[in-house]
């Protein structure tokens, strides 16, 4: 990747294809310069940042299209330097016609994510504020939009700076004492220093737990839905969803693979997975849906066992709970088919605390599964002002973090000398740094920013 910001760089900056409107977007010191070349209207140069200028793109004198010219001066842009953008109509022969006299005119075709490379660069964001650009693009639920948001506002960032900034004020008191070595004084304090650690390592542990959520929202709950043949689970799937999604039949094993789909509940995307009926197979395709079955189970987040509630003993659904759930595994246990059930009730239907009773056929108590399943997954709802991490170069360096201050610690109640206490506190600012970009490699950076679409 180029890191080059002397250049001006030029990009589609809204999706290829046919549409009413494409918008051209250019950066960098010549950006006015190689626009106005091609531009007949006002003079750009005298104009305003944040101003909207109608006019024409024209190859010589071959009119291209009628355009809106939108002007940011820098450092009033998005990159800190001069930005043009040019919105023309979304005929795929225009935009490329257009571009193409813009790089005839000094302007280089971008690279993924340059734009945003060049606001990290030039100090607009700090880099977890840039990778939640591409976060805020990829988001697809309202949870993971807010989680996004949140970062690229500096939720984050602010956290970690108040964390570092405590920090090196001690890591220069350790530094200090180390030019008074031979006087043996002592700087810092290390009651205060072991407080301050323990302080942040307790952030640091809320950070690093809240992944588990953040990365769900981010990517969507896996919860998958499993029981005996004929239990309801495609015709749940179907309910849950609200349309006719599986194919649902009387006859047992009509589900032989999974069935994924998504489903929205309060802001937060699951994705459901249907599976085949849990048994011994009769044929080999039903054997290997049964064995796909287990293998999301084990990858899931959630599982939603049903069961047919007029036809399962106590001690089928015992032996079937026993074999699925594991210690970490949140599940649901949804006794189906309602319907069917006689009014006098007979002792032998099988209960459990907390088991949804519902009706997937004629969609009884649908909603308040739906409810079950959000606050299943998200026991404590989502608190707006809670910073949530979704991305795992993020928790991966808090964790090294945590791993430094523990040394710390350690080094406090052995006591360990100045020096080697400085260091474990100095790799700790590194990895803290590594996040926001305070510490950065050119690897990297090109990992983090080749990840984005062109044109941001």
């Amino acid at each position: 990747m180029n890191y080059l910001t002397n250049d001006t760089i030029v990009a589609l900056a809204t999706p290829a294809g046919s549409g009413a409107i494409g918008v051209i977007r250019l950066s960098g010191p010549d950006a006015l310069i190689i626009t106005q070349k091609v531009f007949k209207g006002k003079d750009l140069f005298v104009q305003a940042s944040h101003t909207v200028h109608f006019g024409h793109i024209a190859d010589g004198d071959i009119i291209l299209d009628e355009v809106l010219v939108s002007l940011f001066i820098a450092p009033r842009s998005y990159t800190r330097e001069n930005v043009v953008e040019i919105s023309c109509h979304g005929s795929a022969y225009i935009i490329e016609s257009v571009i193409k006299l813009l790089i005839r005119q000094g302007a280089r075709a971008a690279q993924p994510g340059e734009f945003t490379l060049r606001a990290f660069l030039n100090g607009q964001l700090d880099l977890s504020q840039a990778e939640a650009v591409a976060d805020l693009i990829a988001s697809n639920s309202k949870a993971s939009q807010h989680a996004a948001m949140n970062q690229l506002r500096g939720g984050f960032s602010n956290q970690l700076s108040a964390l570092r900034q405590q920090l090196v004020n001690f890591a220069s008191l350790i530094e200090l004492e180390l030019d008074f070595a031979e006087e043996d004084v002592e700087f810092a304090n290390r009651g205060q220093l072991k407080q301050a650690v323990v302080d942040t390592l307790n952030i640091l542990t809320r950070l690093i737990k809240s992944f588990e959520l953040g990365n769900a929202i981010k990517q969507g709950i896996s919860t998958v839905i499993a029981g005996r043949p004929n239990a309801g689970k495609s015709t749940l799937l179907n309910a849950l969803l609200n349309e006719e999604r599986a194919i649902v039949s009387d006859i047992a094993g009509t589900t032989r693979d999974t069935i994924e789909e998504v489903l929205n509940i309060n802001g937060v995307n699951f994705r459901l997975v249907d599976t085949a009926g849990l048994r011994e197979a009769t044929d080999t395709i039903e054997a290997i849906g049964v064995e796909k079955a287990y293998e999301k189970i084990r990858q899931s987040a959630m599982l939603i066992y049903v069961f047919d509630v007029t036809a399962t003993t106590k001690e089928q659904l015992a032996a079937d709970l026993a074999n699925l759930q594991r210690g970490d595994l949140p599940t649901l246990i949804v006794a189906n088919k309602t319907d069917l059930l006689q009014a006098d009730v007979s002792d032998d239907i099988p209960k459990i605390s907390n088991m949804l009773y519902v009706s997937a056929k004629e969609k009884q108590h649908i909603d308040e599964l739906k409810q079950r399943i959000y606050h299943t997954a998200i026991s404590d709802g989502i608190d707006e002002n809670e910073t949530l991490i979704t991305n795992v170069r993020h928790l991966e360096a808090l964790q090294k973090t945590e791993a430094s201050l523990i040394k710390v610690l350690e080094g406090i109640d052995n006591p360990i000398t100045s020096d080697f206490l400085a260091m474990d506190i100095k790799q700790a600012l590194h990895y803290l740094g590594e996040i926001t970009g305070t510490v950065t490699t050119d690897d990297l950076l090109e990992n983090i920013f080749s990840k984005f679409c062109i044109g941001k």
